[in-house]
């Protein structure tokens, strides 16, 4: 067991003994069982394990997309699992960029109008300033030249650049993918996954989920999810781990 977080502390987030159980027509399935964990800020974290293990509910744990059945969740000083669902979202937009492996940019919206998604949510930045800041967001990730176009007329890698750009959009603090590389071939792979890189060296904490064990070996930590459990919670030699 865990105790609370405290605001200042270098931990950003922190799970104390979360279980996650779903009803279904033959009872209760467990899918995440007693989670203890502690993340730093500026953590690159890799979290793997074979399908059904809990990766994904973990992941909507940590975002406020799904509820814990009982234990705690903390992040950055909040207390997540006490949240309403219009202070989870809000919340969330400003807290949580979520990156996924088929990009969800509306197909409707032009690149630019995808990445300003956000920021009109939550009602971030200046609406004057909004335009400006997703093109110098478009410029990070290198598709700045592709602002005004359609996310059908654009390549794999470059919808997930955008889908980047987009995740970025409020600033948060905190990005998650579930399996983020998983739709791309491996040279594009490779690219976004330097992108990451860059933005852990920004001060960015990246949790990702991935069955690619080159990527994962190359983040600063690794946890292993078995049967709801993490079955190991290993330091990569990439950087520290707490």
């Amino acid at each position: 067991m865990l105790k609370e977080v405290p605001a200042n502390s270098q931990v950003l987030i922190g799970l104390s003994d979360v279980v996650k159980t779903y009803q279904t027509g033959a009872g209760g399935v467990t899918v995440l069982k007693d989670i203890a964990l502690r993340i730093n800020k500026g953590e690159f974290v890799a979290v793997v394990g074979p399908s059904g293990s809990g990766k994904s509910t973990l992941l909507n744990m940590l975002t406020g997309i799904d509820r814990p059945t009982s234990g705690e969740i903390h992040i950055a000083g909040e207390a997540v699992h006490k949240l309403s669902e219009n202070q989870l979202a809000r919340w969330r937009g400003r807290n949580i960029g979520v990156i996924f492996q088929f990009f969800q940019l509306l197909p409707t919206l032009t690149i630019i109008e995808n990445v300003m998604l956000p920021m009109d949510f939550c009602n971030v930045y200046k609406r004057s300033e909004r335009r400006k800041k997703a093109l110098s967001l478009l410029e990070q990730v290198g598709i700045a030249d592709q602002a005004h176009k359609l996310p059908s007329t654009l390549s794999g890698g470059q919808q997930q650049r955008a889908a980047i750009a987009r995740a970025l959009a409020n600033n948060p603090p905190i990005l998650v993918g579930d399996e983020p590389t998983g739709n791309l071939d491996t040279g594009t792979a490779d690219e976004v996954f330097t992108l990451f890189e860059g933005l852990v060296k920004q001060g960015k904490t990246l949790l990702i989920v991935t069955h690619d064990r080159s990527l994962s070996a190359r983040m600063e930590r690794t946890l292993y999810l078995l049967d709801g459990r993490i079955d190991r919670d290993h330091s990569n030699g990439n950087g520290h781990k707490n």
